[in-house]
Order: structure tokens, then C-alpha cells, then sequence
């Protein structure tokens, strides 16, 4: 005897939507075409020679607790070296942060970071406030617990504090990325974050600070971390993926003592912890200064790509008004259009060029600006930089 099966999805289930960047990876697979769409690290920048050595080292040492479940927190070992490294960076530029490894959580990548504060912050209908544009990730993570987005304005330094002031009552907190912004490419001065942190304060406001690209700066490192100049009102994020490799999903947060028990219980809730192979390879890599060796390497690479493709832009789009920045660090750049251009109705006519991007309409909190659109220059070479964004600017010159 046979039944119908009838599933209901939670009402949360019904506002998840798929990742229009991960759909428009699909169509970068297509042989030929030049993607500037995808996020992702270059992969000649992966140390893979440190890596065998690491996985031989770690399973000759202590392979077996390698292998078994571990504690929620993470591998202590992993959370010294990221509350040190992170104390000492802060002291160079200027703010000192202490922090104690008992803040430090590891987390399967830092997009469960995000999902861990979503949980625990998030009521239905809570006010969130974010950047614009921000992160389409940290939407999709907080979209599930039902907040109330809120688009503070912003410029080329990110957040204006003023617009903050008067959307701040009654908040949760404030979504924010200082440093080479995903989607932007743009940076918060040291004079805009001391602005910033101190309206935060006195305003009561929480910020959750998403720094994945901070150490991609191209020649002089970014100003210190909001939350160090307001460590009981903050939350740190930052990741592995972008200075070694994002397949490990290791990431990790910062938070008050007083805020971590519950990010800790999410966690253990989520997946018990984050794979313990993976941090204790890490933590084997890491050893002995090899991030101050290998990470100038990536700044490198990325600068040169950068500049590369501001220089095809120029070459190819002078004196057609559309515009864009000059990121001084991390993977992005951005382009603004004409007002009556939608990079969306673009991005087929480019692919069939065979070059690809990501409509900047998808970062938008609400009122999306459908003429802005995301390059990415790290995956692409020189030659390729060159081609793609000479048949990009076809694409855009027809219809302008």
C-alpha cells in the first residue's frame, strides 16, 4: 500500500535563494570563456610543497588525534596564532588590541561565522544594518532568521557616518567590511573608522567586523580593526581561505567574552567543530613565520594583475563615462554604467564573447543599482585580463 509524502518547508526554508554568483560559475565552465566573475583565490598561490610536508608531519606526530573529534573551540594551537598575529597587527597600526585565545573560535570557513551570529543575533524582523552595496554571502546567511535589512549609505570609504547616526536606534548590529570590500574593492580610511567606531559607541551599536582581505594589501597595510578600538562591542571575522587555501574551510572569529558561550553552542549545534585535520595542518604551516613569507608573494601577484586591468579599462573604455576604482589591495574592482544600463541584461552578450562578470545588482540590500557591475583580476592572466576585458568592452560600448 502506497501513501503521498507531504513536505512542508519552515517558512525560513522559502526565503533562501541560490547564490547568483555560484550560478554564474556554472556558466564559467563553458571552454574559453574569461572569468572575472568568481571570488576565488588564485590557485598558483596555494602552498602545496608546504602542505604535503605539513599532512606528513601532522599524521607522523600525532595522527591519531589528527583523525578524532576535537573540542568546539578549536585546536589551541590555531587560536594562539590568530589572537597573536591579530594582537601584533593592531599594535603596528597604532590601536592595541589584547586578545585572549579563550575569544577565538574556528570556524568551517567564515561563512559559518556568519550563520553562527545570524543565529544568535537575528530575531524576525530585527534591523540589521549593512554597507552599499555589501556582501551577497552575509545576506544569504542572515536572510533565513528574517531580519529587516537596513542600506546605510555609502562612498568611496564605505559606511557615511551621518546616515548611520539616524538609522542606528534599535539595530542589532552593523554589517560591515573595512578593508577591500567584496563587492566594492574599496577601503575605510583610518580617519573614517574613528569616526565610525566612536558613533558605533555612542549609539550603542554593535558591529561585526568581515575582514577575509585584509592582508591582500597591495603596499601599505589598512589602519586597525574597528573592533579594536571597541573590542566589547564587536565581533572579528577573518579567514584562511584567501592567504592559504579556501578547500580547507577554515575560518575563525573574534568575540567578547560575554557574547562567546552562545556563538560556541551554535557551533557545537552546527557541526560539533571544525575538522581538526584541517586545523592542525594549518597550524603545522603556519609555524615558524611562514604566512610573513608566503602572503607578500600573493600581494604581489595581485597587484600585478590589478594593475593590469585598470590599465585595459583605461585603454578600452577612455571617454565612454563609465566608471570605476583603483582598489589599493585585495581581488576586486568596480564598475559604474550609465543610469539607463543593466549589467544583468549584459552578462548573456558578454558570455557569448566569452567573458564573464558578476552584475552588481545581486549586493544590494534593497533599491539594487542594476548599471554597476563586479570584476575580479586575481584568477585571470595578464594576457587573458587583457583579452576578456577588450571584449567586455565591446559588450558595453555597443550599448551605451
Amino acid at each position: 500500500m502506497s501513501t503521498d509524502t507531504h513536505w512542508k518547508l519552515a517558512a525560513r526554508a522559502e526565503r533562501m535563494n541560490p547564490s547568483i554568483i555560484r550560478e554564474i560559475l556554472k556558466v564559467t565552465e563553458k571552454p574559453g570563456i574569461i572569468s572575472f566573475a568568481g571570488g576565488l583565490p588564485s590557485p598558483k598561490t596555494f602552498p602545496i610543497t608546504a602542505f604535503a610536508k605539513a599532512c606528513a608531519d601532522v599524521l607522523a606526530k600525532d595522527g591519531q588525534a589528527a583523525l578524532q573529534y576535537a573540542a568546539s573551540e578549536g585546536f589551541p594551537a590555531l587560536r594562539e596564532f590568530v589572537a597573536n598575529e591579530l594582537s601584533k597587527q593592531s599594535a603596528t597600526a597604532g590601536v592595541p588590541w589584547a586578545i585572549d585565545p579563550a575569544q577565538v573560535l574556528i570556524t568551517t570557513g567564515s561563512q559559518q561565522a556568519l550563520d553562527l551570529i545570524a543565529k544568535i543575533l537575528i530575531d524576525k524582523d530585527s534591523r540589521v544594518l549593512v554597507e552599499t552595496p555589501t556582501y551577497l554571502g552575509a545576506l544569504q546567511a542572515f536572510t533565513p532568521m528574517e531580519p529587516a535589512f537596513v542600506s546605510v549609505a555609502s562612498d568611496d570609504e564605505g559606511v557615511i557616518v551621518e546616515d548611520l547616526k539616524g538609522k542606528a536606534k534599535g539595530a542589532r548590529f552593523l554589517y560591515v567590511l573595512p578593508n577591500y570590500q567584496n563587492p566594492t574593492g574599496r577601503s575605510m580610511s583610518e580617519a573614517r573608522r574613528a569616526t565610525l567606531s566612536q558613533a558605533a559607541r555612542e549609539a550603542g551599536l554593535p558591529i561585526v567586523e568581515d575582514n577575509p582581505y585584509g592582508d591582500l594589501w597591495f603596499d601599505t597595510p589598512p589602519p586597525a580593526p574597528l573592533t579594536a578600538r571597541n573590542p566589547e562591542g564587536g565581533i572579528y571575522m577573518g579567514s584562511f581561505s584567501k592567504t592559504l587555501a579556501p578547500g580547507l574551510r577554515l575560518g575563525f572569529l573574534v568575540a567578547p567574552k560575554a557574547l562567546y558561550p552562545k556563538l560556541l553552542q551554535a557551533k557545537q549545534a552546527a557541526d560539533l567543530h571544525t575538522p581538526s585535520f584541517n586545523q592542525r595542518l594549518v597550524a603545522e604551516v603556519l609555524k615558524d613565520g611562514f604566512i610573513d613569507r608566503h602572503v607578500p608573494t600573493i600581494r604581489a601577484l595581485y597587484k600585478s594583475q590589478c594593475e593590469a586591468m585598470l590599465a585595459a579599462l583605461s585603454r578600452e573604455l577612455a571617454d565612454t563615462g563609465i566608471q570605476w576604482n583603483q582598489p589599493t589591495g585585495g581581488m576586486f574592482l568596480w564598475l559604474k554604467l550609465p543610469a539607463h544600463m543593466n549589467a544583468i541584461d549584459l552578462l548573456p552578450k558578454a558570455v557569448e564573447r566569452n567573458v564573464a562578470f558578476v552584475p552588481g545588482a545581486a549586493f544590494y540590500a534593497d533599491n539594487a543599482a542594476n548599471n554597476t557591475l563586479r570584476l575580479s583580476f586575481v584568477t585571470a592572466s595578464v594576457e587573458q585580463i587583457n583579452v576578456g576585458v577588450a571584449a567586455l568592452a565591446s559588450v558595453l560600448k555597443e550599448h551605451l
